[in-house]
């Protein structure tokens, strides 16, 4: 059986800068589970290596600016909402929580007008 954590990242690495289609709920909190102990290791690390563990840490969170837009792009995409929706998250104090709200919905069953219904290999 394969890790949901790993798989998650992978997928969403592979679909780097893709914002077309949809990201299953199971798939977006999973990757960006990854993508937080990721940080604290990179951060630990960076920790330790002074200026250098600083740079490597830069380059970590800018690696994954674009990848995890597009995860947020699509996951939007899964409850029937358009990527720019992620833009709300801008308005000072409740934008962050309808953003979060959003993102903890269930997607659509079937098939809604950014694509088919994504199905996680994990059962939910």
């Amino acid at each position: 059986m394969q890790n949901p954590m790993i798989s998650a990242f992978v997928k969403m690495m592979t679909n780097y800068a893709n914002f077309n289609g949809r990201t299953s709920r199971a798939d977006f909190w999973w990757a960006y589970l990854a993508q937080f102990l990721l940080g604290i290791v990179v951060g630990f690390i960076g920790g330790l290596l002074g200026e250098v563990g600083a740079m490597i840490g830069f380059l970590f969170s800018l690696a994954l600016v674009i990848p995890s837009l597009a995860l947020v792009w699509r996951r939007l995409h899964d409850i029937g909402k358009s990527g720019a929706y992620y833009f709300i998250a801008f308005i000072p104090l409740v934008g962050g929580i309808l953003l979060l709200i959003a993102l903890a919905k269930p997607g659509d069953r079937g098939d809604n007008m950014y694509g088919p219904n994504p199905t996680s290999n994990f059962g939910y």
